[in-house]
């Protein structure tokens, strides 16, 4: 594999990768909640989405699918936590347990999408607007863009009434009370918000790989912590800096003196991807170590960054 492949495939996984880290970054940086049913979310969304690819739905039509899935699992998430009073930790797991039955009972084990099938790297819209460009660099511009509009959702939502409440649970829960508003409540729909763009990412693998497996969500969730942890770091030493200093003084430069969460995640899943397919394209260890790669990555991520494991990320 030559650099300027390694970097495109680095760039795609990082981008659609993306997806999954602003879910954990909603729950885990925001709400405070260690969410563990990322990982059964994540295969979740593949799930539905190869299950309608092979039924000739139409594939943009499996992304607000796996979403509106992904979102009822968080639903049930924040029911459990919140209604039933149990553990936010177990009820994760209580949900991730319960995934892993369903999301077989969707697809099996595994399903694979034949080529003949149409996916949203090569359906009509896509061949029209991008038929010039080579399938990598298809995968490059959609993944871009739908980064880039959950990222200008959120950054417009975080902005609204109800964004800053949901901000504020995680900081100072007592002040959501304070204004006479159902905390819980709060709870639930960041977990609905978070783990619909999990599913989200879940799809959107599927459509890349044409295939789901039911251990595909193992190890998701420490992949979005790390690009979370990354980001931040990086953005907080960023914010520090004599340039950073220098653009907010001017006006109209000023948003880049001081760039949002979500930049800060997209920008951290990318370098935790290339990282990741670097140390494989080079032979350091054999594929089918990769989870080993992830975890060791995670543990040096959090080790330079000078944080311990039971933290949670505040941003």
């Amino acid at each position: 594999m030559n650099l300027a492949d390694l970097l495109a495939g680095a760039l795609i996984q990082g981008l659609i990768y993306t997806l999954v880290s602003f879910g954990v970054y909603i729950t885990y940086s925001i709400l405070d909640f260690p969410d563990l049913g990322v990982d059964g979310t994540f295969p979740l969304g593949a799930a539905v989405t190869a299950v309608l690819l092979t039924k000739g739905v139409d594939p943009y039509l499996t992304l607000p699918l796996a979403m509106a899935a992904g979102a009822l699992a968080g639903l049930v998430t924040g029911l459990i936590h919140v209604r039933l009073r149990v553990r936010n930790l177990l009820a994760g797991i209580i949900t991730m347990t319960a995934l892993f039955s369903i999301n077989l009972q969707i697809a099996g084990s595994n399903l694979t999408v034949e080529r003949a099938v149409d996916t949203i790297f090569s359906a009509g819209p896509t061949m029209a607007l991008l038929g010039g460009l080579t399938l990598t660099g298809r995968k490059l511009v959609v993944s871009a863009v739908l980064v880039l509009v959950v990222k200008i959702a959120l950054d417009l939502y975080f902005k609204t009434k109800s964004g800053l409440l949901l901000r504020a649970v995680g900081d100072n829960a007592s002040l959501v009370t304070a204004l006479a508003k159902d905390r819980g409540r709060v709870k639930i729909l960041g977990l609905v918000i978070a783990n619909a763009l999990v599913a989200l990412g879940g799809c959107v693998v599927c459509h890349e790989l044409r295939s789901f497996s039911s251990t595909m969500g193992t190890g998701q969730l420490v992949y979005g912590l790390a690009a979370v942890i990354i980001g931040i770091s990086l953005f907080r030493f960023y914010e520090h800096s004599p340039l950073a200093r220098a653009l907010r003084k001017h006006k109209g430069l000023r948003w880049l003196g001081a760039p949002t969460g979500t930049t800060a995640v997209i920008l951290g899943s990318v370098l935790y991807k290339l990282c990741i397919q670097t140390a494989l394209s080079l032979s350091w260890f054999p594929a089918n170590m990769m989870k080993f790669v992830t975890a060791v990555l995670f543990l040096l991520v959090l080790v330079v960054s000078g944080r311990k494991g039971e933290e949670i990320i505040h941003a």
